[in-house]
């Protein structure tokens, strides 16, 4: 048997709307759309030299020309309604027959000017959140602070909220002292008032899908022409208004490849501390958004530039001080070539679950503790593939004559391992990573990750809940000496995406697998084209 089809096998090769009130469009068929990878580092422009230079450069641009506000038809921004989800179509639809304004708000703008593939779409109304429950059957309000109404309606929610709600708000505009622009009517002063509560120029764009008309009252549209993150009030009351704003404008940053502006990067910079007073439940959703949706090597690399990671998650930015990774720097290393494979497979519409990972990072912190062979660690992730067959796992890695990713410390020169010394190495790894996600989870071992750099934050935080640890301690339980439960491996390469995002064991673990060893093992491009052939070509 060839090392290619070895590979390919059990290495799991790598695998109209109309002007009138009532709408029925044929639904779009779903399309795969290529995936956009985010430029290799989000940059951000120039820091500031100095706190007293900052502080003046930042005044000035605080006020400074508000931009004029402008109304863009779909032929200048190459918007088409085909592009609109169909179900976001039915909640639009079945508002606007009832004489409701309605609107697609925020990022979901945003993306349809990029030609990206929207994560939802967001709708805003002038119907209040109580008709919107009348006029869906299933519907609730969820919130206290910013009610919205979320629809469920074809396995999907589809959030809404109201106008009404930001009247309630009025008085926000006074705290910011920011005028409405010249010649704004009553509806444009409610558009306006709206986008102004919005977190950054880019998010506050609406679109009037009926009219086919875009509402831009920020500089969002020429913000995103400059690839820039913006914040639509000045940076330090925004962050201090919503300190999850920070996660945000990083998550944004890196999914675009946009810069951060100099204002807000600063402030980023000096209330990052702020995001700890952020519910732990909230912490571990801006985390996976991060991570989970095909950008998680660019989030780290500015949570780790930011200082964010010494907060978040102290035992990555321990590894990153401990190798001498520079705050801006541009090269790579293991941590990092792990999301990268990972985001190859992902988009904002086809997630992974959180469990994934996290899998990965208490992979990486085991091998970052105690370096290992490289066969031993494509012989675990084979072995997590296949349920714990070790035997089988053992014979794979055997099979392998190329060579490892040298770069990595992590990966120590091959030696020449037998067949029962290979699986003690394997049984060995698998029980320090299972240590290493309790370590993860106990706040004396995180507050510990970053005692020897006394300037960076102490952090004892530890956002993942028990019901995530047991998912992650149940993906690699299975490699034990002796496996009772036998174990039915992926026969194809091909990834269930509905499965992946839903957390499905024998998923979660295909993709693990497929990670990890591409990661050890990389392949030129040729090479995985030729892998995925023989994968389909044998049913494997």
């Amino acid at each position: 048997m060839t090392f290619n089809s070895v590979h390919s096998l059990a290495m799991i090769a790598s695998l109209k709307f109309a002007r009138k009130p009532t709408l029925h469009l044929r639904s779009t068929p779903f399309q795969c759309v290529p995936k956009v990878v985010p430029r290799f580092l989000a940059a951000v422009e120039a820091e500031a030299p100095t706190n007293e230079q900052t502080s003046v450069s930042i005044r000035e641009e605080e006020i400074g020309k508000a931009p004029a506000w402008k109304r863009l038809n779909y032929e200048e921004l190459g918007i088409r309604n085909s592009m609109i989800g169909s179900t976001t179509k039915k909640v639009l639809n079945g508002l606007k027959k009832k004489g409701y304004d309605v609107y697609l708000v925020g990022g979901c703008v945003r993306d349809l000017i990029l030609k990206k593939t929207p994560k939802d779409f967001d709708i805003i109304t002038s119907a209040e959140l109580k008709e919107v429950t009348r006029t869906f059957s299933w519907s609730e309000i969820v919130g206290k602070r910013f009610p919205v109404c979320h629809v469920h309606m074809d396995d999907t929610i589809v959030e809404v909220s109201s106008f009404d709600t930001t009247k309630c708000k009025a008085g926000m505009e006074f705290s910011h002292h920011i005028e409405a622009p010249s010649g704004c009517g009553k509806k444009d002063h409610l558009r306006w008032m709206n986008c102004l509560n919005r977190d950054f120029t880019i998010n506050g764009l609406m679109l009037d899908p009926y009219a086919r008309i875009a509402y831009d009252y920020f500089g969002g549209i020429e913000d995103i022409r400059k690839a820039k993150v913006r914040t639509v009030i000045p940076a330090e009351t925004s962050f201090q208004e919503d300190c999850a704003r920070i996660l945000r404008a990083i998550r944004i940053a890196a999914r675009l490849g946009f810069s951060i502006s100099k204002e807000t990067a600063h402030f980023i910079k000096n209330l990052s501390s702020s995001v700890l007073s952020l519910d732990k439940g909230r912490l571990l959703m801006e985390m996976n958004y991060m991570l989970a949706f095909g950008s998680g090597e660019a989030s780290l690399r500015l949570l780790w530039k930011f200082g964010l990671l010494d907060i978040l998650l102290p035992f990555q930015a321990a590894y990153f001080a401990q190798h001498g990774f520079q705050r801006r720097d541009r090269r790579t290393n293991m941590l990092l070539s792990l999301f990268s494979n990972l985001d190859k497979l992902l988009a904002p519409n086809r997630p992974c679950h959180n469990s994934l990972w996290v899998g990965i990072l208490a992979l990486h912190k085991a091998l970052s503790d105690r370096p290992r062979n490289p066969l031993a660690v494509a012989a675990f992730s084979l072995a997590v593939h296949n349920g714990g067959n070790l035997l089988e796992a053992v014979s794979m890695a055997g099979m392998i004559n190329k060579p490892h990713d040298v770069r990595f410390p992590e990966l120590l020169d091959p030696s020449g391992l037998d067949a029962e010394a290979l699986e003690a190495e394997i049984l060995d790894l698998a029980e320090s990573v299972r240590g290493t996600i309790l370590q993860m989870t106990n706040e004396y071992f995180v507050s510990q990750a970053m005692a020897d750099y006394p300037q960076a934050p102490r952090s004892n935080l530890v956002f993942i809940p028990i019901t995530l640890y047991v998912k992650v301690y149940n993906m690699f339980d299975c490699v034990r000496r002796s496996t009772v439960k036998k174990f039915l491996s992926k026969q194809h390469r091909k990834i269930d995406y509905q499965s992946l995002a839903l957390g499905n064991l024998q998923e979660v673990r295909h993709v693990f697998a497929r990670i990890v060893f591409d990661t050890v093992y990389p392949l030129c491009p040729n090479q995985n084209q030729s892998l995925r052939s023989n994968c389909i070509s044998q049913g494997g």
